[in-house]
């Protein structure tokens, strides 16, 4: 009896999953049909997401001198390459701390900085405009980079998988003369690559798609990251949609290519994170 009605249930909650498929894959598909899509056709009904007539000048016209779009692309690439690279070893480093050493008052420090996480980002907007501004870095990358190299929540993740990794290796470290960086170097970062490409997928996908932070601290056009400037393409262009679906269609390449090549390290460091042995 139980097997009778096992086959109907598992097709009705097929057919769910992929209508639920495919309407959340739905504007994505829309977005990249209307980027190759005149203007006039972009609305029509019924929506055809076969452009009848197939243009690429959408995506010439970003790359004319009159917009500033490859400018803000090429600011938000080294805005999120600086912050990974600074994010990696700041926050690994911190984790390695947490984990490996024992030291006097470690469980209390580490409890004071998860109960950083409970701030909400929002009530240190002024604060940290204000200090910035004293520093003299507010319209640039760095006011961008710094409060987003250090993160709590990264902190955790690795320090788990961290205490997850033997202590007797590094004890036989120890033993050999190596110090505690040439261990957090040479033994614990190399068996933790799914933590760390789980950390740099979501930093990746975070400072890419940063939207509040560049509006709020860079003024000048020519500084300014994609996707405040996306923003300020769609104003200045009176809200021409084939544009403005090109551009999100590059804006959106890295980050589809950055989760293909991280997805199977990504899903190990979710499920290996936490596991202590």
């Amino acid at each position: 009896m139980i097997e009778r009605y096992a086959k109907p249930k598992k097709i009705i909650l097929t057919v769910i999953m992929l209508f639920l498929g495919i309407a959340n894959i739905f504007p994505f598909i829309f977005m990249l049909s209307s980027s190759f899509k005149p203007l006039n056709q972009i609305f029509i009904y019924p929506i055809k997401l076969i452009p009848e007539t197939f243009i690429t000048e959408n995506y010439k016209a970003l790359f004319d001198d009159q917009y500033m779009f490859i400018r803000w692309y090429a600011n938000t690439i080294v805005m999120v390459v600086t912050i990974i690279l600074l994010k990696l070893f700041i926050v690994s480093i911190t984790a390695y701390a947490f984990s490996k050493l024992h030291f006097p008052g470690r469980e209390v420090l580490f409890l004071f900085l998860l109960s950083s996480m409970m701030i909400p980002p929002d009530a240190i907007i002024v604060p940290k405009y204000i200090i910035f501004k004293w520093l003299g870095i507010t319209d640039t990358m760095w006011a961008v980079v710094l409060p987003s190299i250090f993160d709590v929540f990264f902190v955790f993740l690795l320090r788990q998988f961290f205490m997850s990794i033997p202590d007797s290796l590094s004890e036989a470290a120890l033993i050999d003369g190596a110090n505690h960086f040439m261990i957090y170097r040479k033994v614990v970062l190399p068996l933790s690559g799914p933590a760390i490409t789980t950390m740099i997928m979501f930093t990746f996908i975070w400072a890419w798609n940063d939207y509040m932070n560049p509006y709020i601290f860079i003024t000048s056009p020519e500084k300014q990251m994609i996707s405040v400037g996306m923003k300020m393409f769609q104003i200045n262009n009176s809200v021409d949609y084939g544009l403005l679906m090109a551009a999100a269609t590059l804006v959106l390449v890295p980050v589809m290519i950055v989760f293909m090549f991280a997805q199977r390290y990504f899903v190990e460091g979710i499920a290996t994170t936490g596991i202590k042995s």
